[in-house]
Order: C-alpha cells, then sequence, then structure tokens
C-alpha cells in the first residue's frame, strides 16, 4: 500500500497483565473505624457508681483476684457493683456472693463530701460480718 501505514498485529487482541499488588486501602478504612469504635467506647467502660474519690499519698495494694466493691454517694446511698441496697441487704448479698468466705478482699468507695460516719457505719457493719479484708479506695495524690 501506497503511502498508507500498516498495522502489525499477532492473533491476539489487548491482553492485560495481573496486577500483583495488594489493595491495602480497604484495609486502612477498616483499622481507622475500628480506632475510632474503641476511641468512642473506651471511655464508657469505666463500671461502677461515679463519685468524687478523696485523695491519699498511700501505695496501691496488689491484687490477686478481683474485689468486690461496695460505693456509698454523696447522698449516703449503698451500692454493690452498680445495684443500691440497703445497709440491713448488703450483709446478705456480700456472704451469698463471696460464698461465706471471710478472706474476701471487699474494696469501700467513699465520696469526698460524704459525712465520715456512714463510710464507717458501712465498714462496720462489713466488718462485723466477719469480712477481715476491708479496704477504702482512693485517689493518688498528684
Amino acid at each position: 500500500m501506497a503511502g498508507g501505514i500498516q498495522k502489525k498485529t499477532s492473533g491476539r487482541r489487548g491482553r492485560f497483565k495481573a496486577m500483583s499488588e495488594i489493595n491495602v486501602t480497604p484495609f486502612v478504612d477498616v483499622m481507622l473505624v475500628l480506632l475510632i469504635v474503641f476511641m468512642v467506647t473506651a471511655p464508657l467502660l469505666n463500671v461502677g457508681v461515679p463519685v468524687d474519690l478523696p485523695k491519699s499519698s498511700a501505695r496501691s495494694m496488689a491484687e490477686d483476684q478481683k474485689p468486690i466493691e461496695v460505693t456509698v454517694d454523696q447522698n449516703g446511698a449503698i451500692f454493690l457493683g452498680d445495684v443500691e441496697v440497703k445497709l440491713a441487704e448488703l450483709v446478705a448479698r456480700l456472704v451469698a456472693i463471696t460464698d461465706n468466705r471471710s478472706d474476701a478482699r471487699i474494696y469501700v468507695r467513699g465520696d469526698r463530701k460524704l459525712d465520715y460516719g456512714r463510710v464507717m457505719e458501712v465498714i462496720g457493719a462489713i466488718n462485723g460480718a466477719g469480712f477481715t479484708k476491708v479496704a477504702l479506695v482512693a485517689k493518688p495524690r498528684n
């Protein structure tokens, strides 16, 4: 052919080469979503009754098992975990929870603004039931 350009074609049409790279964009997207979810839910994992604990310079106690928490809020209400109980019911519930083990560790959390007598009333009831490992909880002083 005069003046024309001729294409040489082999019998195959344009084939694509297989891509051997991994697309990490969906992986990064999922990781960022999980990071945001955990950042939002982490502060909510602090379970219990909110109280304003007093500060102390005492050392932390070594824990071998999870203690039972008794909380007295600023109004004087008593909570076992996050369930409100009356003082008369407290000892019976503690005995049931601990299977009558007097060496069970019990932490008493009292609000800083609460009358000291109310906290001592709760500790006295627990100690009077035979529990020997009763401790007060405080925030570390900075």
